[in-house]
């Protein structure tokens, strides 16, 4: 006891000491120099980075700091004064009336500590703000030393004499820490209570104010705790009031996670891209519309959980504003469905399908190869590759005949897709897929081959959206944009003359047409103006529908990020159920009209030769439109179609010789033609010609009726008799 007394009077002794020091040094030296209150506020990070949609709202946070949760700066005048009162109740009753140092509180603690009775604190709130500022005053585990005692107080002194009351006040209000990792009045309100710090009741401020002193009590302790600041404070709220304030908090887990996970994909994205600091977080505002970004969610999970039937599990969808690009809603997964939630599926790339139909029929028409009514033949086609014989056929193993551009675009017909593809060829195709935000599109024609018109090529569902959104914006292409940063931007590429992006829009939208395969009621088919596109990969491991109104682009993309195929899904079934209700919550209110014929087109009404389709009226680019309205427009080259160039032929040794046929099958184009084998006429090529093979190295040629070639097919024969013999 007697030790204890002679310490404590040491200790009283150097704190008078340093205190006659500190009032002798102030008269010769300047105050201690202390940052401003300007710098610590400008130098507050949260530990959170969040994101916020176009108008302000949340919608995603990333945690960055794992040490302690602090959210944005609250200014004094935005925390509830309830909270004020009860904090200064509780830690510094006579905060406005000291300059830094409670003499009357630090006697009270010196004296019972010198009686033997409980500890109780002196600290200020100053002085814990000193200790908050400075690396040097804080205690390294244990109580702290004289030394950094004198110190704490000298740094009070400071800060009151260069500070205001209420900045000290606030930054302490922002940098205390109440429970766990909470830390900050904005952290503690919003993690336990769910509200801002303005929206405290009295209740609720008692038991945040009580959590500053015991931040682990439990319930029964926090709430005595809690109802004497109450009563400290003079406030009025009732013990049962406290109790059920104190519940939740008790409750709460220490470390809780971000509280709005709404664009986890945009959120690592915009990380990625050096927008967000990983050691300083901060706030950014995107052009994601929060309410948009929640509808779409909720709308892709709820039809993914409709198809599970089908082995579908992954999906992902994007909103565009099609005048600025600006992307509304950005969905990269399907969440807590995905074993693999966190792959962008936005942003993967994924085999097209015949979402690329559209591109390659452009380029057609801007070469003015083809027209809307040109005559396509959907028959059984054969093309020689390098690894065999590629055989193009449709959706549903039916061929359909004579079609016209418009039908077979509307209605995704495979096989005039491939025969357009060799009218503008490969090479030219890949460039105009580049010069339509396709990064990945960087092989040669060669390398994808006949296949690419069928969307063998990867493209992601990023870059897809916005080539459609190019159609709706008349055939200009510019870059989608996840921010609303000031730019100034590059001007629009042209990809597509406006009369052609006009005529593809005509054609997506056209539901009669689309109905050869999809029949007149399906999900493409909405209440207002929309052009739309389908695609199915090999397989069925990818679906899409991608489509726009006049002010939106909306793509979809349904399947597995694992690459495993679906059942019995295609996108009419998997992915235009989503872009159908998505596009009708858009324009709940608004309508979408057909866009008006831009300058540079021809109307005129066609008749198709032997009642091909019905008579209709059709667009044409200015020059391209028939003579008279009874013309009808075939695809302009007669061609050979069977045997394709470079086929080689293995004759079966267990069928007959006499029983072994090859069919020789041209495309007349209207005019008449004839066969030539390795010089020898075999007569019209109007019909079907069943040779009998001969082992070896055959040419044949199709013939004008003056002789001149029109197409050449060279193939081999191997096994059997061969000519010389």
């Amino acid at each position: 006891m007697r030790r204890r007394v002679w310490v404590s009077i040491g200790i009283g002794a150097m704190i008078l000491a340093g205190a006659l020091l500190h009032v002798w040094s102030a008269l010769r030296t300047s105050p201690l120099s202390v940052p401003s209150f300007q710098s610590v506020r400008a130098a507050h990070r949260p530990s959170d980075a969040r994101l916020l949609d176009r108008t302000g709202e949340p919608v995603h946070e990333v945690r960055i700091d794992s040490k302690a949760r602090r959210l944005h700066w609250v200014s004094l005048a935005e925390i509830s004064p309830a909270l004020t009162g009860a904090v200064l109740a509780s830690e510094d009753r006579r905060f406005y009336q000291h300059g830094g140092v409670d003499g009357r509180a630090l006697a009270a603690a010196t004296l019972q500590w010198i009686t033997g009775g409980p500890r109780r604190g002196a600290s200020t709130i100053s002085m814990q703000v000193a200790s908050v500022l400075s690396a040097d005053l804080r205690p390294g585990g244990g109580p702290r030393s004289p030394l950094q005692k004198w110190r704490q107080i000298r740094y009070a002194w400071a800060l009151e004499s260069q500070w205001s009351k209420g900045q000290i006040l606030e930054v302490y209000l922002n940098r205390v820490t109440f429970r766990g990792e909470l830390q900050g009045v904005a952290a503690a309100a919003g993690v336990l209570f769910g509200k801002a710090p303005h929206g405290l009741t009295e209740a609720e401020a008692s038991v945040l104010a009580a959590l500053i002193r015991g931040p682990n009590a439990g319930q029964g302790l926090l709430t005595r705790r809690a109802w004497a600041i109450r009563e400290a404070a003079g406030s009025r709220t009732t013990l049962p009031e406290i109790a059920a304030a104190a519940a939740p908090v008790v409750g709460a887990p220490t470390g809780a996670g971000p509280r709005v996970v709404l664009a986890p994909h945009v959120a690592r994205r915009l990380l990625a891209r050096g927008h967000l600091s990983l050691t300083a977080a901060e706030t950014m505002r995107t052009t994601l519309d929060g309410t948009l970004q929640r509808v779409a969610t909720e709308i892709l999970k709820r039809q993914l959980l409709a198809t599970q039937a089908g082995h579908v599990q992954d999906g992902a969808l994007l909103v565009v504003d099609n005048a600025s690009g600006e992307v509304l809603a950005y969905v990269g997964s399907s969440g807590n469905l995905s074993d693999a939630r966190h792959v962008d599926g936005v942003r993967a790339p994924r085999q097209a399908g015949s979402t690329l139909k559209p591109f390659l029929y452009g380029l057609a028409l801007d070469q003015r190869l083809l027209t809307p009514a040109s005559l396509i033949q959907d028959a059984p086609l054969e093309l020689a590759q390098p690894n065999g014989l590629y055989r193009p056929r449709n959706y549903d193993e039916q061929f359909k005949g004579l079609l016209t551009v418009r039908t077979a675009l509307a209605g995704s017909v495979n096989v005039p897709a491939v025969k357009t593809l060799t009218l503008v060829g490969a090479e030219a195709f890949v460039g105009q897929l580049i010069r339509l935000g396709f990064e990945r599109v960087t092989e040669s024609g060669e390398f994808y081959g006949p296949s690419l018109a069928l969307g063998s090529a990867d493209v992601s569902l990023w870059e897809l959206t916005n080539a459609y959104r190019s159609l709706a914006n008349g055939g200009a292409w510019t870059p989608l944009t996840l921010t609303p940063e000031p730019r100034s931007p590059a001007p629009p590429r042209r990809v597509f003359s406006e009369p052609t992006a006009f005529i593809l829009s005509n054609i997506l939208s056209d539901r009669e047409s689309r109905s050869v395969t999809f029949g007149l009621e399906n999900p493409l088919a909405t209440r207002f103006w929309t052009a739309a596109k389908t695609g199915t990969s090999k397989d069925m491991r990818d679906n899409w529908c991608i489509g726009y109104s006049r002010r939106y682009a909306v793509g979809v993309w349904v399947g597995n990020f694992s690459g495993e195929p679906m059942r019995d899904v295609s996108g009419v079934t998997g992915a235009a159920p989503i872009w159908l209700e998505l596009m009708t919550w858009l324009h709940r209110r608004e309508p979408s009209l057909p866009p008006w014929p831009p300058a540079g087109l021809v109307g005129k009404t066609v008749a198709f030769p032997r009642q091909a389709e019905p008579d209709r009226a059709e667009w044409f680019l200015q020059g391209t439109e028939p003579a008279t309205p009874a013309q009808g427009l075939a695809v302009a080259h007669p061609r050979i179609i069977a045997p394709a160039p470079g086929t080689i032929i293995a004759l079966d040794p267990d069928i007959p010789p006499s029983q072994e046929r090859v069919v020789f099958e041209a495309q007349s184009g209207g005019t008449a033609i004839r066969w030539n084998l390795n010089g020898t006429d075999l007569g019209p090529a109007s019909n079907l010609v069943l040779w009998r093979p001969c082992a070896g190295g055959h040419t044949l040629l199709l013939l004008d009726e003056r002789g001149n070639v029109l197409d050449r097919a060279t193939f081999e024969v191997r096994g059997g008799t061969r000519l010389e013999d």
